[in-house]
């Protein structure tokens, strides 16, 4: 155009400034804001404001700053801008700040402001804020607006308040995609799979077609509930070529089939990916190792050694859980230290919990606590609570009782550690101390988290707490109970009481742990399926030792193949047999 002699204008440099932000050419970026200066209209508010984006998009957020402050005349586009930069770079507070500021310049936000500024709220946990945010639209007739709903939508999930996601949400008259998959998205990311599920039937319901984010979240919540018939109906409603050439579906897909006790599937799909990155390995090597195929999920790590492809924290939480289930203490040990040595990586929290677990595990409990009081950081409820485990299982109850000392210190609202403390006390018969504990408990109001098992029939979640009676077959479900309480006591199963630590008869402790979830749960299923089928069950706490013998027991009297995964690990049980590796 120049080379005809036809001279560039205001309207000419937005659209070239946002052509060079989108192809990152700063160098003619920067030669165009010469030529703007040149011509004079470094002062056009159009033109400045494509500065603004130019040098923010690029990472330069003073200079997008200094020609954002230049502006005589700043409209809602060039707020926009500045704060777009800002929320880019991971700058959201700073972001927030600048709302507040244009609002007190008089300025009135367009939907898009808004929305980019809740994300910032989103992102630094910041609900309110963004509870201010959605009185302001409210005020200023916006609450109605599609996109600005779905952004509060999304914050709201985002920090957790999925009560206030869900009444913006019903209260919306028009619903797009991004609205249902941010719902579906909070309520998985916030440990509510059930009522994702329950958003997804709405959704194809009214016949809204997945997109991938919506599939993410539905495939984590049949992970979370071990829904492997109704993941799989999910994955079906997208071509599976979208799958296996979208990094983010793929390991979501992987993922599900790993935590729904089908490695196989799991592997199958990650054969294939088209395009293997990071993340792929590390969801195909963690899967594996949940499943005890360690051996598998060094090679893969080795793969990805030869492949060029730098391994990050995830990848060694992976390679350690794997240590962990076959318990190599000195191979664990190794990708520990390797992380350091070899490939300059900070253990994190998580690396530290994998390791006091694989040295708790093995009864190296002292080794265990050095290694916790030579962490660089203060250890959390995570590291003591790896060692109390550890304690546990070999019934260190001395390190177990400074343990959840520490542990209550950290965590004063979690009812879990005073249990414990109250057991520990209870099974060396100090039952004054115990019921101080209890009392303790009492007092604050506290309640112990109940445990949940869910198990997937014909694509029905069915979900069971202990002495569970709500269920519609539950005098049918007890009766099967018995019935296998009296074949596995002819042979030589006697209830272990111990797990069930309070000062009543004998009687009434087997009777406590005989309803657990886990056993409604497995007599429902031996109710409900095939002799051929697998028995899948889900538990959101650790299954005790005396469920652990009773599953191995009925695994050989019925010669059924159950798969059991609780907040730990998976346990296969095979004809009397469990792969996972963990003793009582």
């Amino acid at each position: 155009m120049r080379n005809e002699g036809f001279l560039p204008n205001n309207f000419t440099f937005p659209f070239l400034l946002k052509s060079c932000t989108r192809l990152s050419n700063f160098e003619l970026g920067v030669k165009a804001h010469g030529l703007v200066v040149k011509g004079g209209f470094d002062y056009d508010v159009f033109v400045k404001t494509g500065l603004v984006c130019f040098y923010a998009r690029c990472g330069f957020l003073d200079d997008a700053h200094q020609m954002f402050d230049d502006i005589p005349e700043k409209n809602v586009v060039s707020w926009t801008a500045i704060m777009t930069g800002y929320i880019d770079f991971g700058k959201f507070k700073e972001a927030i700040g600048l709302f507040r500021r244009s609002l007190e310049m008089g300025l009135s936000p367009d939907s898009f402001t808004l929305v980019r500024v809740l994300s910032a709220c989103s992102r630094v946990g910041d609900v309110s804020t963004g509870e201010w945010i959605h009185r302001y639209a409210v005020e200023m007739d916006m609450g109605r607006n599609v996109f600005v709903n779905t952004g509060l939508v999304d914050m709201y999930a985002k920090c957790g308040e999925m009560a206030k996601a869900r009444e913006v949400f019903d209260e919306m008259v028009e619903k797009d995609v991004v609205s249902w998959s941010a719902m579906i998205q909070g309520y998985a990311v916030n440990g509510l799979p059930k009522e994702a599920l329950e958003v997804f039937y709405r959704m194809q319901r009214q016949s809204v077609r997945p997109d991938c984010y919506s599939m993410v979240g539905v495939l984590s919540a049949c992970a979370r509930l071990g829904a492997l018939e109704v993941g799989e109906w999910a994955s079906k409603l997208m071509d599976m070529n979208e799958f296996l050439s979208n990094a983010v579906l793929g390991t979501s897909l992987i993922d599900m089939y790993a935590k729904c006790g089908r490695m196989v599937s799991a592997w199958e799909i990650f054969k294939q990916m088209l395009v293997k990155d990071r993340v792929i390995w590390n969801a195909v090597v963690l899967g594996l190792a949940m499943h005890g195929y360690v051996k598998s999920a060094f090679c893969c790590f080795g793969q990805v050694e030869k492949l060029g492809i730098n391994p990050n924290g995830n990848t060694f939480i992976g390679l350690l859980c794997a240590c962990t289930h076959a318990g190599l203490v000195d191979d664990g040990r190794k990708y520990f230290q390797s992380m350091t040595h070899l490939y300059s990586l900070e253990p994190a929290i998580e690396h530290y919990g994998c390791m006091v677990d694989l040295l708790g595990r093995a009864g190296l409990l002292d080794e265990a606590h050095s290694l916790i009081e030579s962490m660089p950081k203060n250890a959390n409820a995570v590291i003591w609570g790896a060692l109390l485990s550890g304690c546990r299982l070999h019934r260190d109850t001395k390190l177990a009782e400074h343990v959840l000392k520490q542990l209550i210190e950290l965590e004063p609202w979690n009812s879990g550690n005073y249990v414990h403390l109250s057991n520990i006390y209870a099974s060396n018969n100090k039952w004054d101390d115990s019921e101080k504990i209890r009392s303790c408990m009492n007092e604050r109001r506290m309640q112990k988290i109940p445990a949940y098992s869910w198990i997937e029939i014909d694509g029905i979640v069915h979900e069971f707490l202990v002495g569970d009676t709500y269920h519609p077959i539950s005098d049918n479900i007890y009766v099967k109970l018995g019935e296998l309480s009296k074949e596995l006591r002819e042979e030589g199963y006697v209830p272990k009481t111990e797990y069930v630590l309070f000062d009543i008869e004998e009687e009434e402790k087997e009777h406590f742990v005989g309803c657990h979830s886990e056993k409604l749960a497995l007599a429902f299923g031996l109710l409900s399926t095939k002799h051929s089928d697998v028995i899948r069950i889900i538990k959101n706490l650790r299954i005790c030792g005396d469920c652990h013998t009773f599953f191995k027991l009925v695994s050989k009297i019925t010669e059924r193949e159950i798969i059991l995964r609780d907040n730990n690990r998976f346990h296969c049980f095979l004809k009397g047999s469990c792969s996972c590796g963990d003793y009582w």
